[in-house]
């Protein structure tokens, strides 16, 4: 089996439409990381404070799930084991305050320990209270906190699980799911050059085995076997056409993104700041060079702990030679808002911005309902204070050869963005 496995993840990582290329490789994955994470966080509090109340919907967890959720295929129906079923009474951690904390305890444990065995002590001690509904679909959260310890959970990963392991894993069983991650474990040992630390790579071609889209290698050693499923494996690659229009939407999505920064970095220069573009976005193609060209290279914000997180900003002005923020932009094209603004606020109370620095979520217009949802969330409850302005797409492709020849400073700015209650 090990060889053909290994003939598969070569396969799987040379198709375009693979998780592998579609999720795991997508830069948004990587910036979202810390935004969860902090999402993880404020449900903790929330529960401590004895404010997170008893209903799903408007609550921080329904916040930052929503946002595990939006990681494309994989996660998708991430939200589904969290949604109160009041006819079942589950999950139990709505409406029984010792479960709720229980579940607290658990984040809690996960996000302050660095290793295996805290991880798994703390999910075996949850496991004993048996709190219904509230199983191995957690792991989907403690994923980004523990990303190289914490395999995903859901259907169609078990299913592959299973189909190429010979194993018999249930959904729904904490100690299934623990099986199942010591299992994989051992399996992404096994194929480690080709895999990565990180469990979501394993994860991803797990899931497509387990939803059809792959078929799993044979475990036995029939030759006929063998060759009929390299014959369907040959065809993978014929079949995912189908796929191509959704490939081509994300790939849109993608570089409408791009478009956006290069039009904020252009106007950032015109308007007399210097430019910082996001880390990780610098060497994309734009404009017949790179997006981080004619940018400064380098930016250190004094953030702390979210100092990185603050280097993912898409576009950040300064002030000409100067660390002095005076704007940042989050460009949310169709990705979570909520991390922009969890970036947001990163660098607004990490760092010292000056006192008239703005900070804007750049967004398609169709969009503007999502952004004031996002920002009356009691998660945000600094965001009033910050001042977060909502800048449309079509206010700054309209006026921004204007203000770049006619403009100075962020005024111009000012007069085509929202605030937002």
């Amino acid at each position: 089996m090990q060889d053909s496995l290994a003939l598969l993840i070569d396969h799987w990582k040379s198709d375009p439409h693979s998780t592998y290329n579609s999720w795991f490789l997508w830069e948004e994955r990587l910036k979202n990381f810390r935004s969860i994470r902090r999402g993880i966080g404020q449900v903790v509090k929330d529960i401590e404070a004895g404010t997170f109340g008893n209903a799903y919907r408007g609550s921080s967890l329904e916040t930052v799930v929503g946002s595990v959720a939006e990681q494309r295929q994989i996660f998708k129906g991430a939200d589904h084991a969290f949604l109160w079923k009041p006819k079942l009474r589950i999950p139990d951690i709505y409406e029984n305050a010792d479960n709720q904390r229980a579940f607290a305890r658990l984040l809690h444990t996960c996000d302050c320990c660095d290793t295996a065995q805290a991880v798994v002590e703390a999910i075996q001690r949850i496991d004993t209270l048996q709190i219904k509904g509230l199983g191995p679909a957690v792991a989907n959260l403690l994923y980004f906190i523990h990303p190289t310890l914490v395999m995903p959970f859901n259907t169609a990963i078990v299913k592959g699980y299973n189909a190429v392991t010979g194993g018999n894993v249930k959904l729904g069983r904490w100690d299934h799911y623990l099986s199942m991650r010591e299992g994989a474990i051992r399996l992404n040992a096994q194929h480690r050059a080709q895999l990565s630390n990180d469990l979501g790579a394993l994860a991803g071609l797990l899931f497509e085995i387990g939803s059809g889209r792959y078929q799993a290698p044979p475990r036995e050693g029939d030759e006929s076997q063998l060759n009929a499923w390299e014959a369907d494996l040959a065809q993978v690659r014929a079949e995912s056409a189908a796929l191509q229009k959704q490939w081509a939407a994300e790939r849109e999505s993608d570089t409408t993104h791009t478009q956006i920064q290069g039009w904020l970095r252009d106007l950032g220069k015109a308007l007399g700041f210097d430019v910082w573009i996001a880390s990780n976005d610098r060497s994309r193609s734009y404009g017949g060079g790179q997006l981080g060209d004619g940018c400064i290279a380098d930016f250190t914000p004094s953030a702390g702990n979210g100092a990185e997180t603050v280097r993912l900003i898409d576009v950040v002005w300064l002030e000409r030679n100067s660390s002095q923020v005076h704007a940042a932009f989050e460009v949310e094209h169709s990705t979570s808002i909520y991390s922009g603004i969890v970036r947001m606020l990163d660098l607004a109370l990490g760092t010292t911005v000056g006192a008239a620095s703005t900070l804007f979520l750049v967004a398609p217009d169709s969009r503007r309902d999502d952004v004031q949802q996002q920002l009356r969330r009691p998660a945000f409850s600094r965001v009033s204070e910050l001042g977060i302005r909502y800048l449309p797409y079509s206010q700054l492709q309209q006026h921004r050869e204007a203000m770049a020849r006619f403009g100075s400073g962020l005024k111009p700015m000012l007069e085509i963005s929202q605030l937002l209650h």
